[in-house]
């Protein structure tokens, strides 16, 4: 995943130029950052402008908790190293907490209330250091109760404080020659968990081998949603040839780790499709 030469890298039109511009004042304006790195692209384009922007006073953190993919932990670590990051992985403890195993509707709340937490302690290592996130202008239109938590802990967003909707976050990744830029959106593995479930380490552990074992056959955009013994897969309609082609080692493989039964859904991916009837 290495960079893209400088020559080869889309141009900018003159109001993501502008943006862009004022993405990098945000920035240089806060002295010192934390960043909230998950390996998304939204994420990684703040840490990599933060460290482009203020060196050695900025920091990517990465929780290693088990609602992270293992392949996005691993992604994080490359990136580091490759953009020469200050990096450091934590494991957050939202899992002990019994209001996020329930698995309500704001699970995402107690998540980011325990990540915040803990960058606000990594903050005060830091020389008080002002903690950021990847929210984008598009996700203020979905159901984020994270968004709340974000609020309490005053982490602030500048691609959303600077109006970058998701495609202009890519627009402007591509430009930088970031090689993630046009990952697949990876929520975290509880949103493969229905509201209502209790979520536990075997069951994400679960989701993420299933949902890893179909990357290994070329699909790139899927979920796996876990019913209990029934596995759910999404993926775009384009790739339903392609994950039926394989749906001999699909089923063999997602049964040897525990489901029953592996459906296909027929709406193919849809992103946050358990948030289906949250919002109007």
């Amino acid at each position: 995943m290495n960079a893209l030469p400088s020559q080869t890298r889309p141009p900018l039109d003159a109001e993501l130029a502008g943006k862009y511009k004022a993405l990098h004042e945000y920035v240089q304006g806060l002295g010192s950052a934390i960043t909230a790195f998950s390996g998304g692209v939204d994420s990684s384009l703040v840490a990599f402008l933060s460290h482009r922007v203020l060196g050695d006073r900025a920091l990517a953190v990465t929780s290693a908790s088990a609602s992270l993919n293992r392949d996005d932990l691993a992604l994080t670590r490359r990136l580091a190293a490759e953009w020469g990051m200050a990096h450091r992985v934590i494991e957050t403890a939202e899992l002990d907490n019994p209001d996020y195993r329930a698995n309500p509707v704001n699970r995402c709340y107690f998540c980011k209330t325990s990540l915040y937490t803990e960058l606000a302690s990594v903050a005060g290592e830091f020389g008080e250091g002002v903690i950021l996130n990847g929210t984008n202008l598009d996700d203020l239109q979905d159901h984020r109760p994270g968004l709340i938590a974000a609020a309490e802990h005053q982490v602030r967003s500048p691609l959303a404080d600077c109006a970058f909707t998701k495609a202009e976050v890519r627009a402007l990744a591509r430009h930088l020659g970031l090689p993630n830029a046009d990952k697949p959106q990876a929520a975290c593995l509880s949103s493969r968990v229905p509201y209502g479930i209790s979520i536990s380490v075997p069951i994400l552990e679960q989701i993420d081998k299933a949902e890893k074992f179909l990357r290994t056959l070329g699909l790139a955009q899927l979920r796996v949603r876990h019913h209990g013994t029934v596995a759910r897969i999404e993926v775009p309609l384009d790739d339903l040839p392609k994950l039926l082609e394989h749906r001999e080692s699909i089923d063999r493989e997602l049964r040897a780790l525990g489901y029953r039964y592996v459906t296909v859904d027929l709406r193919g991916f849809r992103s946050g499709s358990l948030n289906d009837g949250l919002i109007d």
